[in-house]
């Protein structure tokens, strides 16, 4: 967008924008959220930042009335695949809380000098400031949320000390904590220390159909869903966690909640930042729906469900055995392979509801869990290879990569195609333009949405490359018009015929 395109939507106050950048007016000094009800400010006035780390940089501080930090976060950390995007979505899941810029730097393959002058040049601050401002987004979040003590919120949020905490809540909001957590609408209720309850904010409309596509693929003991509802336990880097997202569509404003039943404190920013990109919060379905729906081969999907999300990944290492074991079966006998290789897994150091196991690691499923397996020799063989080569070392990938890194690292594994790639690029990377062409859901979807497709043995699957950027949500849409035109699936996602994701 060129600057009047965004004065245009600041003027119009269009909520869509919301995190996608802010709005800085020198005339008052502050920064706001485009769609901030105050009087529209004079052009001549007007700063443009990616991100309100940049603005924070640039001496503004935030607006009071429209609150910019408490909106979804940008879409085009998964769109973009360069540097910048890569380097913000480590920045999101705490990687410089946990390892410093120096870690940061190292996993994306550049020095930290050469990392804080590229991203000052694209984005207007380096890690340290970009990871400052992901602090105060988040210490706001629990301090307006829960009831938590000022000096547990400084260390969730990834402060290394109070007076940090608290210096930096002063300088970004001109507020302190205390006034900050005052300002709350609903003053949250005095519940177990253990237990956080959080609304996540999202751009409408959202489609609940991300709690189907998940529900179908639970696994007993690790994971438990239904259609408005989804909860697990989970391995983070100080600990086990355990969660649940509930939906509730009759709930006023936002009706999309987070209930956090156990965490190491210091994993918080990691887990909220996973579980957006599970659900895919950070989304924006207007302009996903616009470019699906001027597509006539999608556009009466796109009408029965608008505001659909791709479901991301908690786990990147889980996400590929899971999806090497999905390959070319279906669903249930999937969940059948998983639920019987999870009985290697560790139990749960906060077991309840009835989950009391953690997905199985890399040396678990490549030790014991190998005996377990069943199928064909050659895949049960490719399986174990992968988990040898995640438990090693040897193999090492994640939110920071972009798709070719990622192409390089995994088509070089036995039983690994552009199939798996593709998959766990959409799921782990959240890459918005995978198309799976070769998939059968996809053929089958295409001759369900569009009849006059040609005829089987002739290559039926486009490339879809009108509806780019977004062709990985179109592969949603095509997955589930293929699942709803089979008489025996229960589910619009339960009976994917051949190529089955998990």
């Amino acid at each position: 967008m060129d600057f009047w395109q965004r004065y245009r939507a600041i003027d119009s106050r269009d909520t869509r924008f919301d995190g996608q950048f802010y709005t800085a007016v020198r005339t008052t000094g502050i920064y706001c959220r485009p769609s901030c009800p105050a009087r529209t400010p004079r052009a001549a006035n007007v700063t443009f930042y990616e991100t309100s780390a940049a603005a924070h940089e640039a001496g503004y501080r935030a607006c009071k009335r429209c609150l910019p930090e408490a909106v979804p976060g940008t879409p085009a950390w998964n769109i973009r695949q360069d540097l910048a995007g890569r380097a913000m979505r480590l920045i999101n899941d705490g990687v410089i809380n946990r390892d410093g810029v120096e870690g940061l730097a190292a996993r994306l393959g550049y020095s930290a000098r050469q990392l804080n002058r590229i991203l000052s040049h694209e984005l207007g601050a380096g890690p340290l400031s970009l990871a400052r401002a992901s602090r105060a987004q988040t210490a706001r979040t629990l301090l307006v949320s829960t009831s938590l003590k000022l000096a547990d919120i400084a260390f969730a949020s990834g402060f290394s000390s109070v007076r940090q905490f608290n210096d930096t809540m002063v300088e970004v909001f001109a507020m302190t904590p205390t006034a900050l957590r005052a300002t709350a609408r609903h003053h949250p209720p005095g519940t177990a220390a253990t237990t956080l309850t959080l609304s996540l904010p999202y751009r409408a409309p959202f489609d609940p159909g991300v709690f189907s596509f998940l529900a179908v693929r639970a696994i007993p003991g690790i994971e438990a869903g239904t259609p408005t509802s989804y909860a697990r336990t989970l391995r983070l880097p100080h600990g086990d966690a355990r969660f649940s997202v509930n939906y509730d569509d009759g709930a006023p404003g936002r009706p999309l909640t987070l209930t956090i039943g156990a965490v190491d404190l210091r994993d918080l920013p990691a887990l909220l930042s996973r579980v957006r990109r599970l659900f895919d919060l950070d989304a924006d379905p207007v302009a996903i729906d616009n470019a699906l729906g001027a597509d006539p081969r999608l556009a009466a999907a796109v009408a029965r469900v608008p505001g659909i999300r791709m479901p991301g990944a908690v786990d990147p290492q889980e996400l590929l055995i899971r999806a090497m074991i999905g390959q070319q079966i279906t669903v249930a006998a999937a969940r059948t392979a998983l639920t019987q290789l999870s009985a290697v897994g560790s139990p749960s150091l906060v077991p309840d509801e009835g989950l009391d196991r953690l997905f199985p690691t890399a040396a678990e499923i490549a030790g014991p869990g190998y005996l377990l397996l069943r199928g064909p020799q050659r895949r049960i063989d490719a399986l174990r290879s992968a988990a040898s080569a995640l438990a090693s070392g040897e193999l090492d990938f994640g939110y920071g990569d972009d798709l070719p890194g990622l192409e390089a690292k995994l088509l070089p594994l036995p039983g690994v195609g552009p199939w798996t790639v593709g998959y766990v690029a959409m799921r782990v990377l959240g890459a918005p333009d995978v198309f799976l062409a070769n998939d059968a859901a996809v053929r089958n979807g295409i001759r369900t949405l569009a009849p006059e497709a040609p005829a089987a043995g002739v290559d039926p699957a486009p490339d879809f490359r009108e509806v780019s950027p977004w062709r990985s949500y179109a592969t949603m849409h095509l997955w589930g018009a293929a699942a709803s035109s089979s008489s025996k699936a229960p589910t619009r996602e339960q009976n994917i015929p051949e190529k089955v994701l998990q």
